[in-house]
């Protein structure tokens, strides 16, 4: 059966680095750093005082006041998002659409912030204390059920929880859905707010996060060989994908084409990847297969470049295994050396800064690369951005429990 094609027709986001496409944008392109102290809560008596946090976000912008306070800040993310992508696609959903139209977006921890706040609720007040809507607003899946309530997308609706690949698997599983024929369009992506004391808590006993507290502007800095963790950061990513024919009937402006899609699994670890990112390597391989494009056809990849002294090293490694020589000709970059690592919401910025690099044929920087690691030794597009066509790109994110997920995006040409 001949593949149903798959175009991006929407694209929306929030970022440490700027909210909506033209900020966005302008960030990634210029370097922007999106790292400072937490404002979000008293940080005094932990071991990290940093993070990436969206600056400017008002829900109240895009939901009721009443139903704002529903909801976790994942999920107003993941709302607002939603029905900014279905207005850049200038896409209505109504009672002749609506069953067609399906929404899945990803995230890794869900609401971690007010499974905090009524932990401590029943500490101090009691149990009967505890917030009837506590449930609804912790649980993962709400971001994609509260985006469903709001925009009226009656097709298929999920969430992925695949910690840090949850966003890019929330684009993959969605592109599947409408090469199946099970949707004309979807909303997809992910969507995190972390930034919470139990999160940086985890995160800094885990090891996994930067201390660089006395400069915290460079603490995230991919592939370089003073790197010591990443900086967690929060926000969210969301495209609308459109059935190829389905999108020219209605006469949609099309960003770009999703022609390539895998996922694997390590079956090693936790937390750590297989040395050599066997399972990362695969991931790419498949995805080249599935878009039916040799290594050679690439021209940029958008890492998963955590900064952390375990990834970046074998990231690197499952490059040249899954592209051989074309490994130094690719340009990478890691964009999370500017907007921190946003958790299940990364692929979904990701995804939407490949498709940016493409519409403007500029690769964005991987700031703060300043003495590469040794076996770090491809081209990161370090500190600057630097022009380029940009025909395929390609999306990696890899998460705990060894989940590898890998998106390739095409120009589209009509």
């Amino acid at each position: 059966m001949e593949k149903r094609r798959v175009v991006v027709t929407g694209m929306a986001c929030f970022t440490p680095i700027g909210n909506g496409l033209e900020d966005f944008w302008t960030g990634l392109s210029t370097g922007k750093n999106g790292v400072g102290p937490i404002t979000q809560f008293d940080s005094s008596n932990q071991k990290v005082h940093f993070a990436a946090e969206v600056k400017d976000f008002d829900a109240l912008h895009f939901i009721d006041k009443k139903e704002a306070k529903r909801m976790d800040r994942f999920t107003q993310f993941g709302v607002a998002a939603s029905i900014q992508a279905l207005q850049d696609a200038q896409f209505v959903i109504n009672d002749l659409n609506s069953e067609q139209v399906g929404i899945l977006i990803g995230s890794g921890v869900g609401g971690i912030r007010i499974m905090e706040e009524q932990q401590e609720i029943l500490l101090t007040k009691g149990p009967d204390r505890c917030s009837p809507f506590m449930v609804p607003m912790m649980i993962s899946n709400m971001a994609s059920g509260q985006a469903a309530i709001h925009t009226g997308a009656k097709g298929p609706n999920s969430c992925t929880v695949t910690a840090c690949t949850a966003g890019t698997n929330a684009i993959g599983d969605a592109f599947r859905i409408i090469q199946m024929g099970h949707a004309q369009a979807m909303l997809c992506g992910g969507t995190e707010s972390a930034v919470t004391p139990l999160s940086i808590a985890g995160f800094a006993a885990a090891r996994a996060l930067s201390t660089r507290n006395d400069d915290p502007e460079h603490a995230s800095r991919p592939f370089d060989k003073d790197r010591d963790g990443f900086v967690l950061g929060e926000g969210c990513g969301i495209l609308l994908l459109e059935e190829l024919t389905y999108a020219q009937a209605r006469g949609a402006r099309i960003y770009a084409e999703l022609v390539g899609y895998a996922m694997t699994c390590d079956a090693y670890h936790m937390t750590a990847p297989v040395p050599g990112h066997e399972g990362a390597a695969r991931a790419m391989r498949l995805a080249l297969k599935d878009a039916s494009i040799a290594p050679e056809q690439l021209d940029y990849l958008n890492a998963h470049g955590t900064s952390t002294p375990g990834n970046d090293a074998n990231e690197s490694m499952a490059i040249k295994t899954a592209l051989g020589d074309h490994a130094y000709k690719v340009s990478i970059s890691s964009t999370k050396s500017m907007t921190g690592h946003l958790l299940g919401a990364s692929g979904g910025i990701e995804a939407i800064a490949s498709v940016l690099a493409m519409q403007h044929d500029l690769v964005p920087p991987t700031i703060n690369l300043d003495n590469p690691d040794e076996l770090c030794d491809l081209d990161y597009t370090p500190k600057v951005a630097k022009a380029r066509t940009i025909n395929y790109a390609m999306s990696n994110s890899f998460g705990f429990g060894g989940h590898n997920g890998c998106l390739i995006f095409k120009k589209f040409v009509s």
